[in-house]
Parts: structure tokens; sequence; C-alpha cells
């Protein structure tokens, strides 16, 4: 087993050696961010590297992909990239081959001001409208490529989120050699497991070869943005990307991957805290399950339930919606070995089928923290899985109602 360390960093994508990121505002957001500085956040941002870079992908599941996931795919397998383009408040998602042309067009006007390698595009906003071309074009004049603001990318990629996900960290071997990781990420709403209305960069210096980068970025995103689950929607545009430049010369795959795991756990679970109008993180485990399979399956049934999310907003310890959704999750399961617990607290049992005003007071205790742990033991195998969810409110309601106003 190798020794590592695994130190965070601040400034996110600005300390990972040959990438440079930025941002600017060219009009098409007109209000600042849901937080931070009180001028107009940007809205056209970029990911440049000194030399080409292996990439590494994982998109939505969602049928209806958007134009830039599309671009994306026309790229031969294996291909190379040193630059990313990214804007906000227009998806370019479900406007047919225009929008794939819109972006080569993009894309053609960038490469006459800068030498790029296999550009790629990613897009988060409202669906069914074209890029407005000339006014994402007009970024390049103003755009500083050689030069890095992390905090401006990061906030430029938001849409309904109330803070910027940014992360970095300094991975320090046995031999005393180092390379860094660094990521932006946004989403707040959309969010469902199989990825979420979320865009996610990662860079990193390590000398990483690209079969250890898509197997490890499958795995980590399973492990994270697929665990996730704000109100069961799944977006057109859900893009992760890692990106290596290999600028560090240094890699150790254990520590690489324990540092991509907890580098895309934590964005997840930013998203989460930052879920649309949300005031609680859940994590739901369900154990003792039959199956894999069945064990995933009711715990996601949970993570995504309505019935379940506006129990957790009136911290309600209501646990037969707990129970009934497990039950309809179509798992096999038996209420007579079903055992239920929040936190440490004892829910439900065939013993206890009723909670009592001790019980049921402490309960409600639990679920005023801002985060808490509901455990579902089946009771019929080993198998075990967790989700992650938070409630649903009436601001939710009203962020989406508004979207496009």
């Amino acid at each position: 087993m190798s020794k590592f360390t695994i130190t965070p960093l601040e400034n996110g994508l600005d300390n990972v050696q040959g990438f440079y990121c930025g941002a600017t505002n060219v009009g098409m957001r007109t209000n600042p961010a849901n937080s931070g500085p009180s001028d107009i956040d940007g809205d056209v941002a970029f990911i440049r590297s000194i030399v080409p870079c292996d990439v590494s992908a994982v998109f939505t599941s969602n049928t209806f992909q958007a134009a830039p996931i599309k671009h994306y795919q026309r790229y031969p397998k294996g291909f190379q990239t040193d630059f990313i383009l990214m804007n906000a408040k227009n998806a370019n998602a479900m406007t047919g081959k225009q929008g794939i042309n819109d972006i080569d067009t993009i894309m053609s006007v960038l490469s006459s001001k800068l030498d790029v390698f296999n550009p790629i595009m990613a897009s988060t906003g409202v669906i069914g409208y074209r890029l407005p071309i000339d006014k994402v074009t007009s970024a390049f004049d103003t755009l500083d490529f050689n030069a890095s603001n992390s905090h401006m990318a990061a906030r430029a990629i938001m849409t309904t989120d109330s803070f910027k996900k940014e992360l970095a960290y300094k991975v320090k071997l046995e031999n005393g050699k180092s390379f860094n990781i660094a990521a932006i990420c946004k989403g707040a709403g959309m969010i469902n497991p199989a990825m979420a209305t979320m865009l996610c960069f990662i860079t990193t210096d390590a000398d990483i070869p690209k079969s250890d980068m898509d197997t490890l970025l499958l795995d980590a995103t399973e492990d994270s943005f697929n665990r996730i689950s704000v109100d069961g929607d799944t977006s057109t545009n859900d893009t992760v990307l890692l990106l290596a430049n290999k600028q560090s010369g240094n890699y150790d795959k254990e520590a690489f991957t324990a540092v991509l795991k907890q580098i895309m756990f934590e964005l997840a679970m930013m998203i989460l805290k930052d879920g649309e109008g949300a005031n609680k993180l859940v994590a739901f485990e369900v154990k003792g399950a039959k199956t894999l399979d069945d064990a995933k399956k009711a715990s996601m049934a949970l993570s995504n339930s309505l019935l379940v999310k506006t129990a957790l907003f009136g911290e309600d310890p209501n646990w037969g919606r707990i129970a009934s959704t497990i039950g309809a999750s179509g798992i096999t399961c038996d209420d007579s070995t079903l055992v239920i617990h929040y936190d440490d607290l004892l829910i439900y049992s065939d013993t206890f089928r009723e909670l009592d005003k001790e019980r049921e007071d402490k309960a409600y205790s639990i679920m005023k923290q801002e985060s808490f742990k509901v455990t579902c033991d089946i009771g019929l195998g080993s198998a075990s899985y967790i989700s992650y969810g938070c409630d649903l409110s009436y601001e939710y309601v009203k962020i989406n109602a508004e979207y496009r106003t």
C-alpha cells in the first residue's frame, strides 16, 4: 500500500500546473448570480492547457443529449484537447443539427484568435434556444487566455446555484514528489441519480495513463454524482470532464483514486446542500437486502420520493413514508424483518410498530438537524447501498415556476 497525503488548497483550478481559466460577461447574464459580488457575474468561461490533454468524460443518460455533448462525440476515440469553452443561460439543447453547427462556428472564430486543439464546449441554461453566436464570440475579445481566475470561472457557470463550487488538492507521495488536482462544478436543481443538471470540470497535472482516467472517472462518478437526488429529474446537458496534461510528471494510482473520489464526492455533497431551496442533506442507507440491485433500487427510491422529501422539509418523523417507498420500489422485502433507524434511533421494527412519545420527540430532534442518516435494514440478505437526498421546500417550487422569468 502506497503512502500519500492529501492537502486542500485555495483558489481551485489556479493550482494545477499548465492550466489557465477565466470568465467574462457578454450580456447573456444581466443580473448577478445568486450570491457573491454585487457586480454582474460572467456568462462565458474557459479552461485552457498549455499542452494537449488526455480527456475522459461521463455524460447524461437523458436520450435528448444537448448539442455540446453531440459535438464532443464527433471526435475520435482517445482524442486530446487543450481548450474547454463554457457558457451559462443557454443549454443549446433540443436545437437539432444547427445547435452543433453553431458550436463549429463559434470554435472557428476562436481558432482565428487562439491556437486551439480539438476544443470542447459545455453549456447550461434554458433548453430549446440556439446560442447567441455573436455574444458568445465577443468573449474572445475580452478573455485573457494567459491568466487564471478559478473563482470567476466557477461563478460564470452557475445557474440557480446559490454559491460557487470549486475545490483543489495537493497529493504528496511517499517519495516526496507531488501532483495537484482541482475542479469546478455547477448544479442545484434537476438533480437525479444518473448524474444531475450539472457541469463538472476536473483538471490535474498528474501523469495518469488514459486507461486509468476512463476507469477511475466512471467509478468515482458512480460513488458521487450518481448517488444524489434533489428532485428526480435528469438534464440534457450533464457533463463530467477530467483533463490531464501530465505536467507534474508524477502519478500514483492508489493516491489518484483516493483524491478523485474525495473531490467528486465533496462536490456532489455541495450540489445536494445547494439543492434549490433545500435545507437538509440526508443519507439513505439500505442494507440487509437480498441483492445489490435491490439495495440500490430502494435507496434511490427514497432519495427521489417527493413524499419523503416533503416529510423531511416538514421535519415529520413519519416512518410510513419510508416504509411505503421501500415497498413500492419493487424489491424483495417483508414488513416483519424491516428495521428503520434515524441516526441511531430505532423508528420502526416488528416489535416497535408505533412511535411512543419519547421516541417521537427524539425523532423530531434528529429531523431538525441539517444532516442525518436514515438506515433501513431489509433483514433478508447482506447487500447495501447509500444514496443522498435533500428536502423539497416552497422555495424549490418558486425557483422553478419562475425559471425563465
